[in-house]
């Protein structure tokens, strides 16, 4: 196992076991955000069907949120115009309430930084997406932190209760 593979793993059990560096919403606080929510920025929204990101948009989409996909090698998503960053959605359509991330955790500090730049209201990274980086950027900016996660997941759940 390399070092990195190491780091991602205690990172993933850091949040697992609620021994992170920081809090991140739990299942009560993602449920109570998607409630408040209607639009969602989905950075790394993929124009492929068998991709995850594309179901998850769908759904959202059939649930009545607001999606903008963010993803600089696709035209459009679903129909829908696609940004190539974060900043460019928020300048044609004004901030998100969330920003579901399917992107590598390398790569979300960036997303981090760009969601809180542009006043965006949380940050939610996806299944498999554990970043302490991308959540303290976050969180010092005062915006909730959801990590691996799926807003499709939660919100099914949401409709149960």
């Amino acid at each position: 196992m390399t070092a990195e593979e190491r780091a991602r793993a205690r990172d993933i059990l850091d949040l697992q076991e609620g021994t992170g560096p920081l809090p991140v919403l739990d299942e009560a606080g993602a449920l109570a955000l998607l409630r408040g929510a209607r639009r969602i920025a989905v950075v790394g929204a993929s124009p492929d069907p068998g991709r995850p990101s594309y179901a998850v948009m769908r759904y959202l989409q059939h649930q009545g949120y607001e999606c903008v996909p963010v993803n600089p090698n696709a035209r459009d998503v679903l129909g829908i115009r696609s940004f190539g960053t974060l900043e460019e959605a928020v300048a044609a359509s004004g901030p998100f309430d969330i920003v579901d991330v399917f992107r590598r955790p390398e790569s979300v500090a960036d997303v981090a930084r760009s969601a809180v730049a542009t006043g965006c209201g949380a940050l939610w990274l996806q299944l498999g997406v554990v970043s302490w980086e991308a959540a303290f950027i976050a969180h010092e900016a005062g915006l909730p932190v959801v990590m691996d996660r799926c807003t499709a997941i939660d919100h099914r759940r949401l409709r149960g209760r």
